[in-house]
């Protein structure tokens, strides 16, 4: 196949969306650097640069057939794939365009061949990177204090001898090393657990030297920022340490564009080998949001001394971008796979026996990584709890006989016209429910007015009143799983402000109107907004004392570089620029999140982005009640499609 054939195939494919006009490009380009490159190479380029666009890694060339076969690839697509193979043998045709992961081979090819797996330089780098630092971490081991099962047994004085007290094992386990993974589905105590996991490692640094350790605590998005600083403020009030030790553990919980320094329009940041952070300890939530190219980030800035401490949910959705790190790092913790001298250590400092979580292939990843495994938010009787475990098993028969069931917490409308759609997000139920059933949309815009302060009311009082309008707004959430289509959320967001306006509750349904919630879609520095971060439209008195009003969008930003916690922002519409209405969000932007009353639209048609994971997540946004729209069919096949995401990272990590 000559260039011109294979740019006809390229052209053809960029008309049928199976490729986008980077993946194209990019194919062009090394076809325009290497007159001699055969076909094939570029082709499997662009089907590369489309996989990362999907959350992969890389492309692993074993997997071709059964990705040809998934994705239906048309003819001229299958026989290039098939010219690579021989029998059971892949031939890449040479090029000093692609490093064969041999001594000697081009350092600056950007696509790199390790085993059977193709990527893009920069990301076999970063997963390299990444799979060495973590290791280095997992090599080293610190001698216990000796005060540290005085100490375990002090912090956790109720624990039951009837079972492992994960809580307990997985500050153990931290106190061991520099690195440590404590996952665990929601209301299992992760962050109630970290905290006393700080307080006892500050505990016993204070007690063998005389300066405390220095903690950073952050997370990928500033939602997730702004929810961990609110629960670990109340968290640290009941920590049972000694005064000097909670004046030693910050609440300041930061981004990690934040943290490490992010400079706009550059990939680089403030903060790496060179110039690491300035820190003993760092702490991540909502570890499941970090993708490859911000863990190598971090892995890069940190020192060789300080210990990281990654916490997350390994069952939720994946970073948006590629790499799936905490689900990668936590693929054998269900099981335990712990050696027999963890256990026995466990059983000295903590009383615990977890002989049943002992397995004869413990390798030294596993001893760095606990679970937890009892979740205190959802009781037996929670439909909630009852639904994420069920799909979380992959158990489509009980859950949909968790749907059908009648449920207080529970609401299930396996389809919905626009009108009983609107009843949802606008009502927060199709049907009339009393004062304390499940909240919709309107309850934030009567919060809006019946709590307006009078114009004279003074600057204070008109803060509170936009802070209480920002929760009340955060009690519900509509979800959707798709961006774009009659069930995406650019849509629902034009016919939820259509139906608002309609109904009165809002003056208008277009540009900045009050009570319009907004999502930021890009970091803005200067502002110190980040992405993610929503905001509600309101009005203000001016400032001039004319009696006149101006219009403010009110944010919860997460505190900068001084103070701690979240601190509200009033900016003018006229200075955000990308922002886009958020009365739905997709479940991607809802992770970190949590809602009084969560709804989640599955469209009527299968398709690739409804998988197990994203369900899972959507449901456990919710903490009160959730409703579920979509028909058993698409719920079936939607807890059967699972998030795969093609990485080396998971074999690195495991010596393979």
């Amino acid at each position: 196949m000559r260039h011109d054939a294979l740019y006809a195939l390229l052209d053809r494919a960029l008309e049928q969306q199976r490729l986008r006009p980077l993946d194209v490009a990019f194919a062009r380009f090394l076809a325009e650097r290497d007159a001699q490159i055969a076909p094939a190479l570029p082709w499997l380029a662009a089907v590369l640069s489309r996989q990362l666009a999907d959350g992969h890694l890389c492309l692993d060339l074993a997997l071709l057939p059964a990705l040809a076969q998934e994705q239906d690839w048309p003819a001229d697509w299958r026989a290039l794939g098939d010219a690579l193979r021989d029998g059971d043998t892949l031939h890449l045709p040479a090029s000093p365009l692609l490093a064969m992961n041999h001594e000697g081979e081009p350092e600056d090819a950007p696509l790199v061949l390790d085993g059977t797996r193709l990527y893009l330089r920069r990301y076999w780098n970063h997963e390299r990177s990444v799979a060495q630092g973590i290791l280095a971490r997992v090599a080293q081991q610190e001698p216990p204090s000796e005060h540290l099962a005085g100490e375990l047994a002090r912090l956790f004085p109720a624990a039951s001898a009837d079972a492992p007290d994960w809580p307990r094992i997985a500050c153990a386990l931290a106190a061991r090393g520099p690195f440590s993974v404590i996952t665990g589905g929601p209301g299992t105590g992760k962050t109630t657990t970290v905290v006393r996991l700080l307080g006892l490692l500050q505990t016993l640094q204070l007690q063998e030297h005389a300066q405390p350790l220095r903690i950073r605590l952050a997370a990928p998005t500033g939602k997730a920022a702004a929810r961990l600083n609110a629960s670990i403020s109340g968290q640290l009030a009941r920590l049972d340490v000694d005064a000097a030790v909670r004046a030693a553990i910050p609440a300041e919980v930061v981004t990690l564009h934040r943290l490490l320094g992010a400079r706009p329009d550059t990939r680089r940041f403030r903060h790496d080998r060179r110039n690491p952070l300035h820190l003993d300890v760092l702490v991540i939530d909502e570890a499941s949001m970090i993708d490859l190219e911000m863990m190598a980030a971090v892995l890069d800035a940190l020192p060789a001394s300080a210990r990281l401490i990654l916490l997350g949910d390994k069952d939720q959705l994946s970073s948006v971008e590629a790499g799936a790190v905490l689900g990668d790092l936590c693929r054998r913790a269900e099981a335990g796979h712990y050696d027999a001298a963890t256990a026995r250590w466990l059983e000295a400092v903590t009383g615990d026996d977890i002989g049943h979580f002992v397995q004869g292939d413990a390798q030294a990843l596993d001893q760095r990584i606990a679970m937890l495994r009892v979740s205190h938010r959802f009781g037996a009787a929670s439909g909630i709890g009852r639904l994420a475990r069920a799909v979380n098993a992959g158990d489509t028969p009980g859950t949909l006989a968790l749907l059908h069931a009648p449920s207080r917490d529970l609401a299930w409308l396996p389809s919905a016209d626009a009108d009983a759609l609107a009843a949802l997000a606008i009502e927060g139920s199709v049907a009339p429910h009393d004062d304390d059933g499940p909240r919709g949309l309107r309850h934030y815009l009567a919060w809006l007015r019946t709590h307006r302060p009078a114009a004279d009311a003074g600057e204070a009082a008109h803060a509170d009143w936009a802070r209480g309008t920002l929760e009340a707004f955060n009690r519900f959430q509509l979800l959707c799983a798709l961006r774009r289509g009659p069930h995406g959320v650019e849509g629902l967001n034009r016919r939820l402000a259509a139906a608002l306006h309609a109904r009165g509750y809002i003056d208008s349904e277009h540009g900045w109107y009050e009570g319009r919630p907004v999502l930021l879609t890009r970091n803005d520095y200067g502002l110190g907004l980040m992405n993610g971060d929503i905001g509600l439209c309101l009005r203000l008195p001016t400032d001039d004392g004319s009696g006149g009003t101006r219009l403010a969008v009110a944010f919860l930003a997460t505190a900068m570089e001084h103070g701690s916690g979240t601190r509200l922002r009033f900016v003018a519409p006229s200075r955000l620029s990308d922002v886009e209405t958020a009365y739905a969000l997709t479940v991607h932007k809802s992770q970190g999140s949590e809602f009084e009353h969560t709804a989640l639209l599955l469209p009527p048609e299968p398709n690739a982005v409804l998988t197990r994971e994203l369900l899972y997540t959507g449901i456990t946004r919710a903490r009160r009640w959730f409703s579920l729209v979509g028909d058993a069919a698409i719920v079936e096949q939607t807890i059967a499609q699972r998030t795969r995401r093609h990485s080396g990272l998971a074999a690195r990590l495991q010596g393979d």
